[in-house]
């Protein structure tokens, strides 16, 4: 018998309940050309959608929090500095991932419409089985999600004996990494979708999104741009909550009108 192709859209085969099989037991395959877009509209959109990478016969997933925009001509890019072997994937295809070393850690990224221009995947919430419903409820159970959440803490571990929360698993770009298994060294500049990674659609959306400045971008960098995006109603799983004390709306930060932050 001849195997499934590693994506596809249509059905979704019964077989796929099993946590070996090519898609994950949850959502659809975002649709070819959602990275053929604008940088903003794309981190936008990433919110609610869930990155999947399957380690073994498990799959490990993560619904998106938080993600950034970057565009060529951003003196806070990468792409900024100039094409290199290493940045190449920035150049690549939208689509294209782009890994690096962020903090001592991995940090992935996904180039879209334009030359330069790309996307950082920056916080998740690991998918429970309360943050799904329907024949995806019946697909991924509560235990099924207590394994994944087990493998994830092992992966990212804190000093013995103590529990990293769930919802602090993957609350910042080298934490999301960590908690799902991406490395650079097997990821960058490969395409997304490829055969055990997959972003999906479950039919969440965010109520509402708040656009910010971006973290930990230096002064001569254009900290000012609101590249950032967040789902306000879990922010508690974000890098940082998007809205601090002293953080002046419409200047740091505001709030996107329940249009623009529902669409996909």
């Amino acid at each position: 018998m001849s195997r499934r192709p590693p994506v596809r859209s249509g059905p979704r085969a019964r077989s796929r309940d099993a946590p070996g099989d090519a898609l994950p037991p949850v959502g659809k395959p975002v649709p070819a050309g959602f990275f053929e877009r604008d940088a903003q509209e794309v981190a936008a959109s990433l919110l609610g959608l869930v990155l999947c990478h399957r380690i073994g016969r498990r799959w490990l997933m993560a619904s998106l929090v938080e993600a950034e925009a970057y565009y060529l001509e951003d003196r806070a890019s990468h792409a900024s500095l100039g094409f290199t072997p290493k940045r190449r994937a920035l150049f690549m295809p939208a689509g294209t991932i782009y890994m690096y070393y962020a903090r001592g850690g991995d940090s992935f990224n996904v180039s879209v419409r334009g030359a330069g221009n790309a996307v950082l995947f920056k916080a998740g919430l690991p998918l429970l089985h309360e943050h799904v419903s329907g024949a995806d409820a019946r697909r991924w159970s509560a235990a099924d999600a207590a394994a994944m959440l087990a493998r994830m803490r092992r992966l990212n571990p804190l000093p013995p004996g103590t529990a990293r929360p769930s919802h602090r698993l993957c609350a910042g770009q080298t934490l999301l990494c960590r908690s799902l298994g991406l490395k650079v060294t097997a990821w960058d500049a490969r395409p997304l979708p490829s055969a055990g990674l997959v972003l999906v659609d479950t039919g969440y959306r965010p109520r509402q999104v708040v656009r910010a400045r971006r973290l930990g971008i230096p002064a001569h960098r254009d900290p000012h741009l609101l590249y950032r995006f967040v789902d306000l109603g879990r922010a508690q799983a974000a890098t940082r909550h998007p809205i601090g004390k002293r953080a002046q709306e419409g200047v740091a930060y505001e709030v996107l009108p329940a249009s623009k932050a529902r669409a996909r």
